[in-house]
């Protein structure tokens, strides 16, 4: 009788749980716009139903994805009403951008691609040391080894000469980088943040969400930024005998001018969260181009001389209502007319980035893909072997790097070029906080394709070969956590 009843109340709590679990992901999916991949929604609402006692906690601590409204379905109807009108491909895409509520076209000043680590290293200390009145350094790590402690020592030198800094590092990439000690800054007067750390944001949907932003700013008008981490093996490698690290092959730059001043506003709202303040909106930014209607900037841009030098900031990530990068290269392998060039770290797309460059290589297009041979991530090397004899078999050339290549780059033709911190996997496309460039100009986009094709020449052409059944079984396993790679 009395197993009777205590299993009669255990089915009742049980089912109670139930309910409200998948009540809480329901309503938290509508309030919050939180679009998924049906896969993923259909495995959130059977681990719900199934384990609500493991799987509520979960989704309280990674479940959300955006955290910005939609796009309003007017604007985005009067942007895509344009794109006949555009002449041209490159003209498309810039019409496409108006309709995802980026920050608007920009010009620069100045423009530097860094060819090597001892150029970014030259180029990030210049921006450190010569800032005037302030300082702003956004990063996923900062090492704990001798050029991490370098910088934090110039950082330190910033302020103490009355130079406003803040340096702000991701909650996990700091113990990525070996947990190094940042009270010394603090009591030096930079003021540090740690972004969306776990333990400060432990039940806010928000802990599996990365700041992957990689950018220097100086008092508003000097950006540097790119795919480099404040940490010896991005620079120049690491000859300690106790850690000895080659160095990788990087690509970052400098952009001067109204640009750098829209990185600072974006700088800005990212500091505010993991600050935990409110936005200062006291803040002066260099003058920007006169506001204008997104469409009619677009349009403008699309019948620019090719004198004018324009790029554009195209943040990433939950605090942005579309999925920008991802559309941006979707689009873009669509729109291709001669060649697709690619470079990342790490490859493993969702389906629908997959098929457009396989399909890109179909029709005609030359597609070449650079990939390190072995990158530092094993699980991301196992998850993206399928994928890349899908690619291969439909003509796509992939270069595999002898060694450890962190670029992060897209050519289209000689038209577009999207270069900064965003790889070509999963939880940069979908899930981390990132940011891209978009270079419109000739020259400029010819420059990223040039180098490139040089990192190419010393790289070696994959060779398809058929797994084995073990082989292809645990490559299917980690594909499961493609999301994390």
């Amino acid at each position: 009788m009395l197993n009777s009843i205590f299993q009669s109340h255990w089915i009742s709590l049980h089912g109670l749980v139930t309910l409200s679990a998948l009540g809480i992901y329901l309503a938290s999916s509508r309030m919050l716009h939180q679009r998924r991949h049906p896969s993923a929604a259909i495995a959130w609402c059977l681990s719900l139903a199934l384990i609500p006692y493991v799987a509520l906690p979960l989704y309280l601590l990674v479940g959300r994805r955006k955290v910005a409204p939609p796009v309003p379905a007017l604007t985005v109807t009067a942007l895509r009403s344009e794109h006949e009108k555009a002449d041209g491909p490159a003209a498309r895409l810039r019409i496409l951008v108006g309709t995802l509520d980026l920050p608007e076209p920009s010009t620069y000043d100045l423009f530097q691609l860094h060819e090597d680590g001892s150029e970014a290293l030259a180029s990030l200390l210049s921006i450190i040391d010569t800032a005037t009145t302030r300082l702003d350094i956004c990063t996923f790590l900062i090492g704990r080894d001798p050029l991490g402690r370098e910088i934090a020592r110039r950082l330190m030198l910033s302020a103490r000469r009355g130079v406003s800094v803040r340096l702000m590092v991701d909650g996990i990439g700091r113990f990525l980088g070996g947990s190094p000690d940042l009270r010394p800054l603090a009591e030096a007067g930079v003021q540090v943040a740690l972004f969306a750390s776990p333990l400060r944001f432990p039940f806010s949907g928000r802990a599996n969400l990365r700041n992957h932003r990689k950018m220097a700013i100086a008092d508003g008008d000097r950006l540097w930024m790119g795919g480099r981490n404040l940490a010896a093996e991005y620079f120049e490698g690491s000859r300690s005998p106790r850690r000895k690290r080659a160095c990788w092959v990087d690509l970052s730059f400098e952009l001067s001018g109204a640009v750098a001043g829209q990185a600072q506003r974006r700088f800005d709202c990212d500091w505010a969260f993991a600050a935990r303040e409110p936005l200062d909106v006291s803040l002066q930014y260099p003058l920007a181009p006169a506001p204008a209607p997104a469409l009619a900037l677009a349009l403008a841009l699309a019948l620019a001389p090719s004198h004018v030098a324009t790029v554009q900031l195209v943040p990433s990530g939950p605090d942005q209502r579309e999925d920008t990068v991802y559309t941006l290269l979707i689009s873009s392998c669509f729109a291709a007319e001669t060649r697709i060039l690619a470079v990342s770290p790490y490859y493993v797309p969702d389906a629908a980035l997959q098929m457009a460059l396989a399909l890109a290589a179909r029709r005609g297009i030359d597609v070449d893909l650079l990939l390190p041979r072995r990158s530092n991530h094993n699980m991301a090397d196992m998850a993206r072997n399928a994928s890349l004899r899908e690619l291969a078999a439909a003509g796509v050339r992939i270069w595999l790097s002898p060694g450890m290549i962190h670029a992060k780059a897209v050519v289209i033709d000689d038209q577009l070029a999207l270069a900064g911190s965003a790889n070509l996997d999963e939880r940069s496309l979908f899930l981390n906080y990132e940011m891209m460039v978009a270079f419109y100009q000739r020259d400029d986009v010819l420059r990223f394709a040039a180098w490139i094709e040089r990192q190419c020449t010393g790289a070696v052409r994959f060779v398809t070969r058929q797994p084995g059944v073990v082989r292809e079984f645990g490559e299917g396993m980690v594909r499961w956590l493609a999301f994390q790679l």
